[in-house]
Parts: C-alpha cells; structure tokens; sequence
C-alpha cells in the first residue's frame, strides 16, 4: 500500500473533502494528537464549510530525541494529512464519523528548523497562533536567553517570534495575533501573556515592544473539551487495510467537542465557527464554563469511579450500565452539583446529559485505576468546591458527595507500600494506590487506624485540602457511618441506599 498523500488519495477515488493549497494563516505550537482531533478539526471544517481558506503550520516545541520517532518527518511525508476518527454516542445514537485532515501544511521543529520557524513571523498572511505545550508548558524560565535559537521554554520561544513580526510589521496596524492557548492550566492565555512580557523586560527589549504586544495582539484564554485516544495502535493495521493507504499519524477522539474562548465579540468576524455550525462559543468570560466542566465532568468521575472500583467494576462504561453506579452518579450530578453552579439551569443539565452519552462511549475503555490516579488533590479541586457549596446553600450535607469522600478513604487502604505506590485490596486481589508520596506514606501510617480515628486524621489534614474538614458540621460523623456501612455492606450497597 502506499502512504497517505493527495495523489494516493487522488487515485483511490477518494470524493470527501480536500483543501490542497491556501495561505499559512494559523502557526501551531504542538503537533500532538490533542491539538489534531481539536483545533485542527475545527480549522478544516470551517474551510470546508465557511471558506476560512487557512492552512496551519505545525511546530513541534522539544527537540526530537535521537533515535526517536520523529513525528514532524513523518507529518511532513504525509504532505501534512491524516485521518481523524470521531467516535460516541451522540443524541443516543451511535456514531464513527472518518475524515481525512487537510488543513496542515507542514510540521517544523523548533531546533532544527529554528530558521525556518522564525521566518513565518515575516509572513503577512499568518494571524492566529494557537498552541498546547502541555500544563509545564507556560512557565516562565529566567535561565532562557534572547540569544539561544531556541531558548527552552515556549513562552520564551513565542516572544523571540513575536518580536521578529514586530520587528517586521510593528508600524502596521492589524498585523499581530490573535492567541488561542489551550494548555490546562487556569487563565491560560493571560499567564501565557504575562510570561511574554516578563521576557520582554528581561531581555530589556524596548517599550515600543511592550506596547505592541498589549494592543496589536489578544491573549485568548481557552476551555476545551474532548476526550483524544490518539493513535488507534490495536485498530491501525485494519484501518489502514480498509482505506486502502497507509497512514502513520492516525488520530482517533470522542464525537464530543467543546471550545470556549474568552476574547472580545469581534473575534466572530475572524473565526467563522458559527457559520461552520461549530460548538465554539466566545465569551467575555470563559470561567462559568470551566466551572461546569470542571464539577460536573471530572467531578462526576472523582465522585463514582473509586466507589464504583470497589464494587467490582473496572472502566467507565461498564458503570454506565449499572443502573445502582450510574444512578448514584446522576444523583450526585443533577442534585448535589448543578444546583451550586451558576450557569442557566438548561445549559447545565445537557452538559450533564452529554457526559452520560460520552461516559457510555463504546470506543473507549477507560480504565476505572487510571482515573483513580491522584484521587487526593481531584476530590479537593473538582468534588470538594460542590460539596462546600451545597453545604453553604443547604445548610445540610450532600450524601451522595459526603459518601463519594468515605469512598476515597476506603480506597486509600493499603497494607504494603512500594516503589510503584500503596497497595490494596479487592475482592482478594490486589490494586496499587497512586498518589503524591506524603499521602501515600500517610495512609500506610494509618492503615491499623479505626475508621474513627482516620476519618478525624483525614479530614483535619489541612494540607490535603487547604482547611479543616472537621469543622463542617457533621461531616466527620457522616463520613465515619458510611466507613462502617462499607466495611460491613460494601460500597454498592451503600450507593443503593442512596438512590
């Protein structure tokens, strides 16, 4: 067979949509599976569907280690295509949707194509960047030089090109970039912007300088939403069979997509989405939505995933079909959750009916253990927040997020601790507890503790959860009867009380 490319797809009688040549109007950094099933899916439907006529060029932000696979060769081979999959339920059906990607021009690296990557900032056509370098990826470093072609870290590497475009076209108006940063991290954009500037002093480049950056280019904060599987390693040798060519870069996701991006009202005249029928929605404020997502998503897993564990089940899915798991979690979503949100109620409750349909996706195996990895600071970020909430508002407790947090300490039980972390059990069989180091070896301190002792001791640690837990009127109380009912009953019988 041979490999992916406009003319093998010339040849095969491929009729679906294909943009061959178009301006370089959108520089990536990050050619990862996440920013291809996401960003690039959305640039190639509103070429096809809202005449955006852009292709993006990729960049890869570290160096290619020697002897590894290098990503950007085989992109760039591919003539920039491939072939995304998007799979789930959608409006209770099921769906497997397959497009081939073609808005990608060319991938360049960051150290070996330094040059080349710069002299895109001469480009006059080029106006958006967007980007993903992972949450370590907007920091700043005070080590990274002006001089180094390339300094390390991105928000270095992005200043350096930011200035080569000033350099050529600060006297125009219009000509700097609209940012959109996807990085998961809080206010993506304005901390990826203050690093900018930081280097900007640093490098005690001139205030002319300063001044273009703040009014000729906006910062976009971002919430995306999209659960990528990437490479389809079990799947790729019949994909490829089926499609008749070879595809190296295979990108597999969830139908679900969702894109927030914070900026002004004038972006929409930019960056058609609305007019390519894509679920993106600009707003002055991205915040509200994070909340959502944040609560009700990962909220509804930290909540069912570590009882559920316990009570047999190993991936996601499989809860889903458990009408006493699914409940529980429904229960905790639509009554203990959404009503300490601040968002209209309807846009809440189908979220929350979109993240049933995509936690029932047959096309992912999400692993129940994975979930479970770093339980401690998830409760505290993503189920703690509602549970305080609903405690503020109600003056009474949650039971369904009050159990989800016995759940976690049973859980935490470990009898053996190890290089690879504490180890448990269920059922006779043994599963390892990952988390930071301290709460590992504190759980093991407590291991021969009574539920008593350890719910006080857990609660009251302050530096798990920022405060006091104990000080919540009958919290440690609640936690220690369902502590009980677990070692007595198991956790599914106590979900099914609580339905």
């Amino acid at each position: 067979m041979n490999h992916l490319s406009y003319q093998t797809l010339k040849e095969s009688g491929y009729d679906g949509y294909l943009l061959e040549q178009a301006p370089e109007r959108v520089l990536q950094f990050g050619e990862g599976n996440f920013l291809r099933a996401f960003v690039d899916y959305f640039i190639d439907m509103m070429n096809e569907h809202a005449g955006f006529n852009s292709k993006v060029v990729l960049v890869q932000p570290i160096a290619t280690p020697a002897g590894g696979f290098d990503l950007a060769k085989v992109i760039n081979d591919q003539e920039g295509l491939y072939t995304l999959y998007l799979r789930g339920f959608e409006n209770g059906e099921k769906v497997n949707s397959k497009r081939v990607i073609s808005c990608v021009s060319r991938c360049l690296n960051s150290y070996s194509d330094y040059d080349a990557l710069m002299a895109c900032a001469d480009n006059p056509d080029l106006r958006f960047i967007t980007c993903n370098t992972t949450e370590a990826g907007i920091t700043y470093d005070p080590s990274c030089q002006f001089s180094e072609t390339p300094p390390a870290s991105y928000p270095a590497k992005l200043t350096q090109f930011l200035y080569r475009r000033f350099q050529k076209f600060g006297s125009e108006a219009g000509k700097g970039f609209i940012i959109l940063s996807c990085e998961l991290i809080d206010n993506n954009g304005k901390e990826l912007e203050k690093c900018v500037l930081k280097y900007a002093e640093q490098w005690g480049l001139e205030q002319a300088f300063v001044d273009w950056i703040q009014n000729e280019n906006i910062f976009c904060s971002t919430l995306v939403d999209r659960i990528v599987t990437g490479y389809p390693r079990a799947e790729a040798d019949s994909l490829n069979e089926a499609n008749g060519y070879i595809d190296q870069t295979l990108d597999t996701g969830e139908i679900f997509g969702f894109w927030v991006i914070e900026g002004p009202q004038k972006l929409k005249e930019e960056l058609p989405f609305a007019e390519a029928g894509l679920p993106v929605l600009i707003t002055d404020d991205h915040k509200p939505y994070k909340q959502r997502k944040v609560r009700i998503l990962n909220g509804a897993h930290t909540s069912m995933v570590l009882g559920a564990y316990l009570a047999g089940q190993d991936i996601v899915r499989n809860c889903m079909e458990d009408e006493v798991i699914c409940g529980f979690m429904n229960k905790a979503i639509y009554d203990e959750i959404i009503p300490t949100l601040t968002l209209p109620k309807d846009e809440l409750t189908d979220f929350a009916h979109s993240v049933t349909e995509r936690f029932k996706n047959p096309f992912i195996d999400h692993a129940l253990l994975s979930i479970s990895l770093n339980s401690t600071s998830k409760w505290k970020a993503r189920v703690m927040p509602s549970f305080l909430g609903y405690v503020e508002k109600n003056k009474e407790l949650p039971a369904c997020l009050t159990a989800s947090f016995a759940f976690y300490i049973a859980f935490y039980h470990g009898t053996r601790l190890t290089d690879e972390g504490l180890v448990g059990q269920r059922e006779g069989n043994e599963y390892t507890i990952k988390d930071d180091r301290k709460i590992l070896e504190f759980y093991y301190d407590h291991r021969d503790a009574s539920n008593a002792e350890l719910a006080h001791d857990v609660l009251s640690n302050t530096d798990f959860w920022g405060q006091d837990l104990t000080e919540v009127p009958g919290f440690e109380e609640a936690v220690v009867k369902y502590l009980n009912d677990i070692d007595a009953n198991g956790t599914y019988e106590v979900m099914k009380k609580l339905l």
